[in-house]
Formats: structure tokens, sequence, C-alpha cells
């Protein structure tokens, strides 16, 4: 593991440790709504806290843009970390274990470094720009299937803002059709880190936020898949309309998406 990795570990695995702990008292912590299905938790503040603290204690020449608390840092360094400190809020609310930290570093936009930790599972995505992706020291790769028909799909609802649900349900239901199914697990940091381990062979969702996928998509692309946005295009990172599969399917998927539009 590189410094930079090492120590975005760190204090992962210290925010993590503090998730777990609080998660054995759901009823001690503290929630309120940010927006319609939006929730923050006390929880979410104070891992924030820790990732922010830790990351510029080691580099504090650094720019930090974090879910909660917005900026901080040098505003004007070419080093930018993209933090989500509980993607899968609502998930850790509900005793569901499927969430994570996720931290991705930018230099000049461009995304260098990326980690995914999953505490309650003790799981570690890693991935560095050009040397490959890791789970738990182990490298990964995508899935190897050629037909959508026997493919399983990772998705998620768009459910804070609703605007595109009509043209998502639309794109979903001719994916049902079309493939060995779909699942929406509640996390878009862990969904790309399963299309890394070949346990999805594709992945769709719309009005993501940039700490919701850039490190996970490093880890995708890393492990051999293909990231776009709806249009084939790169501007999934500014839009939060992502596609993400394996190269043998994703043409497959933007056909459907293109024909809803």
């Amino acid at each position: 593991m590189n410094p930079i990795l090492n120590t975005a570990f760190k204090a992962a695995r210290k925010a993590g440790d503090m998730m777990v702990r609080a998660a054995n008292n759901l009823s001690a912590v503290k929630v309120d709504s940010k927006a319609f299905n939006d929730f923050v938790s006390d929880i979410d503040r104070a891992a924030e806290t820790i990732l922010v603290e830790t990351l510029l204690d080691a580099y504090p020449q650094h720019k930090i843009t974090a879910e909660e608390s917005g900026s901080h840092g040098n505003p004007n360094s070419d080093y930018e970390w993209l933090i989500d400190p509980l993607d899968g809020t609502t998930n850790y609310l509900h005793g569901h274990p499927q969430y994570a930290v996720s931290m991705a570093l930018l230099h000049k936009g461009q995304i260098q470094e990326a980690l995914v930790y999953a505490p309650e599972r003790n799981d570690l995505y890693l991935a560095s720009r050009g040397k490959g992706a890791l789970l738990n020291d182990r490298r990964i790769r995508v899935s190897s299937r050629i037909d959508l028909n026997q493919c399983l799909i990772g998705t998620g609802f768009p459910v804070v803002d609703q605007s595109m649900m009509d043209t998502y349900l639309a794109i979903l239901r001719d994916l049902l059709g079309k493939t060995a199914g779909a699942r929406r697990e509640g996390a878009a940091s862990l969904d790309l880190c399963a299309l890394a381990c070949g346990r999805f062979d594709g992945f769709f969702e719309f009005n993501l936020k940039p700490w919701d996928i850039a490190a996970g998509a490093l880890i995708a692309k890393e492990a051999g898949a293909i990231v776009t946005d709806m249009q084939g295009d790169q501007g999934w990172l500014d839009s939060g309309n992502i596609v993400a599969a394996n190269p043998k399917v994703l043409a497959q998927m933007l056909q459907i998406i293109a024909a809803h539009r």
C-alpha cells in the first residue's frame, strides 16, 4: 500500500470502527433529513471529521471536498480528495450492513487513488491509476461474460431527485427483460466494487454526486471495467449519470439506455 492509501486507510478504519460500535445502539443515533429520502446522521458527521482531520494532518496543502461539510484545506491545490464518510446511510440506519467509507484523490481533475472500506465485512478495496485494483490484498478483475442475458446488473433508484424516475424505470424494465436480473443494494461505491470483483457485470445510476462514485469508478476501471456517462462519453463525474460494465457488456447496456434518452 502506498503512503497516500495507507494514510487514507488509517482514517477509514478509525471511522469504520466508530460506525460499527455505534451500530450496536442505533436508537441513540441522531438523524436529520437533508431532503426527501436523503438522511444524515451524527455518525456521518463524526466519521467525516475523522477523515478530514487525518487527511489534513498528513497533507495540509491538499483540498478536501466532503459530502456533509463541504470544502477544507487549500482551495487552489492541484490535489483534491472527494470523500463520502458513510455511503449507504439509509442502510446503516436500518441495520443493513451494506455501507462503506469512500475516498478518492484527484490530481488536476483526474482520479489517481481510490479506497472503499466496508467496515462490517472488513473489506478493503484499493486502486491506484495504472496499477490495478485489489480487495484485501488480492487482485480483482471484472467478469468475462459476453451475453447480456447471462448478466447481473447493479443499480440504484433515483429517490432523492426523482426527475429522471420515469426514464430510469423504463430503462430498468428493458434491462430486466434482457438480463439475468438486477440488484439495488443502496451504496454506489460498493456496487462499483462488486462490478470490479465480477459479482455484477454492469452498473448504472442517475443523479449521483462525485464523492459517491469517484473511488468506486477508479477501482472498477482498474479491474478492467469501462466507465461512461449515459451517452457513452466521459462526463460521468460531472453529471452524476454513470454506466459501467465489463468491456463485452457496456455497448449492450448503452444501446438499451439510448432508446430512452
